[in-house]
């Protein structure tokens, strides 16, 4: 089953909790990753993704996050069109991750 366009954190979490296997996709520069980052996401910045595509499997549940959503929203449609079948967009990225399912996960 493909995922939705769009995922809250809090829907991300629940899959995470229930078992789902996904690949969390962080697309932004690697010194916000120093600043937060999600527990085991793979982490391409997102003007490499087009030259290393070929480290992503089209065929996984894969959910994308920047800070905000906006970048991860381009990266998720770009996968879309390049025939990976399950991508998502984590709205509010990482930002709205800390606020709302992990408080302790620093904001900048």
């Amino acid at each position: 089953m493909a995922l939705p366009h769009q995922l809250t954190p809090a829907e991300v979490k629940a899959l995470l909790d229930r078992g789902q296997r996904l690949l969390l996709l962080d697309v932004r520069e690697p010194e916000e990753v120093a600043c937060a980052r999600l527990e085991g996401a793979v982490h391409i910045p997102m003007g490499e993704i087009p030259a290393r595509l070929h480290e992503l499997d089209p065929d996984a549940d894969i959910v994308v996050y920047c800070h905000h959503g906006v970048r991860s929203a381009n990266v998720a449609a770009f996968l879309a069109h390049r025939d990976f079948t399950s991508v998502a967009n984590l709205t509010g990225g990482i930002d709205r991750w800390s606020l709302t399912v992990d408080p302790s996960l620093p904001r900048y």
